[in-house]
């Protein structure tokens, strides 16, 4: 009860947010719906069904992920002074931020469950389309528990990963001398992260960017070596509506290079920071390289996940295009696009978030005389960074995972 008044009295921009949310899981609900149809419609199909539930995993991996960054931007997740008091202690608000979450997509699932039933004509005796037939299974009866299970998919999904992101966790804090105080319990919405270490130091490049390389390296070196000297070498790789017959090779190829580009998102977003700062840099460079290292760990994992999913995107697209007979389906374009629009929208939710965490930063910039043009370049500067050290990389690695897959 306490999630929905906090709901219902948020600001408009955090209202949108859920909205997006739960836009996101109405359309991850219908894609778990179309396979259950599509199940019911041919139960002599049992592997494909499987293939096509396998590969509606991508877009539940990216509705849990705008979901964690929605709630992680959520002020009611925050701790404010009182709010202990009252018993709204960390433990209490990341409860209630998986209960927000969990009620977003509660309502997606439902619209997605009425949308589904109104397509296949088993609302008000609707006569049903014949690609509704095909697609959705339309005539064929819908089991109840099944469906229930499916729809669930997604709200137990979303809000699991917000109440592990925006735990209570206990972090040391330090004396008047530098040493360890002992340990203090911060949620996951708490003090911004930091590229600084626990001596005060600037820590190093982070330890997954080697991971990140090496795993990108040999997702393209495995997707090459089971593409060459292969009859599924010239044939298209078959998205959701032909999965079977796909070259397993290749499809743990990619998701290698995914893995990569998630974990080397941070390294590269640190990286792109002491580019700025490097050399002699005057006020705008340094102020933009020095908020890049800062903010690495915060941007860097959305940023990866971004980038991984726009050179699988651009990969599959180049491949398609050499292979026109063979073209994409109504739930496959459905798919990408929600996977694309969720993976942009949890990037520009980290940036709100980095955003809000250098908040006293920038106010102390104010009192100290900086003229607001100067932080607005030092912001441009930044994107102008990120995405010429980012493009550059994803269209390369674009490039190789679909060259061994070209005819």
């Amino acid at each position: 009860m306490l999630a929905l008044r906090l709901t219902r009295g948020a600001h408009p921009l955090v209202l949108f947010r859920r909205l997006l949310v739960a836009a996101a899981a109405a359309g991850t609900g219908f894609l778990l719906l179309a396979v259950l149809g599509h199940a019911a419609a041919h139960p002599a199909s049992a592997t494909d069904a499987f293939v096509r539930l396998l590969w509606c995993a991508v877009p539940v991996a990216a509705t849990t992920q705008l979901a964690v960054s929605a709630a992680r931007t959520d002020p009611a997740s925050r701790p404010q002074r009182g709010m202990s008091a009252a018993g709204l202690g960390p433990a209490r608000l990341t409860l209630i931020a998986a209960a927000s979450t969990a009620v977003s997509c509660v309502l997606g699932s439902v619209l997605a469950l009425l949308v589904f039933l109104a397509l296949r004509g088993d609302l008000v005796g609707a006569a049903a389309a014949d690609s509704a037939t095909q697609l959705l299974g339309a005539g064929h009866a819908l089991p109840a528990a099944g469906a229930l299970l499916l729809l669930a998919v997604v709200p137990v999904t979303a809000s699991g990963a917000t109440a592990v992101a925006l735990r209570p966790r206990p972090r040391p804090r330090k004396d008047a001398r530098g040493g360890r105080r002992g340990p203090r319990v911060a949620t996951g919405t708490g003090e911004p992260l930091t590229a600084m270490d626990t001596n005060g130091s600037r820590s190093a490049v982070p330890a997954a960017l080697p991971w990140g390389i090496t795993l990108t390296a040999a997702g393209l070196a495995l997707e090459t070596y089971v593409s060459r000297g292969s009859e599924d070498a010239v044939a298209p790789l078959p998205l959701p509506e032909r999965l079977v017959g796909s070259p397993p090779g290749v499809l743990a190829g990619w998701a290698l290079c995914t893995l990569g580009l998630v974990l080397a998102g941070p390294g590269l977003t640190q990286l792109s920071g002491r580019l700025l700062a490097a050399g002699r840099p005057g006020a705008v460079r340094l102020l933009a390289g020095r908020v890049l290292q800062e903010e690495s760990r915060r941007i860097g994992r959305p940023l990866g996940v971004l980038c991984a999913v726009a050179s699988g995107t651009y990969a599959a697209v180049k491949v398609y295009e050499a292979a026109p007979a063979r073209p994409l389906g109504p739930l496959t374009g459905l798919g990408a696009a929600l996977v694309l629009a969720c993976v942009t929208a949890s990037a520009l939710t980290a940036a709100l978030e980095a955003r809000w965490a250098r908040t006293h930063t920038t106010a102390a910039l104010r009192r100290l005389g900086t003229p607001r043009s100067l932080l607005h370049r030092a912001a441009a500067l930044r994107v102008l960074a990120l995405l010429a050290v980012l493009a550059p990389l994803t269209w390369a690695i674009a490039e190789l995972a679909a060259l061994p897959l070209l005819p």
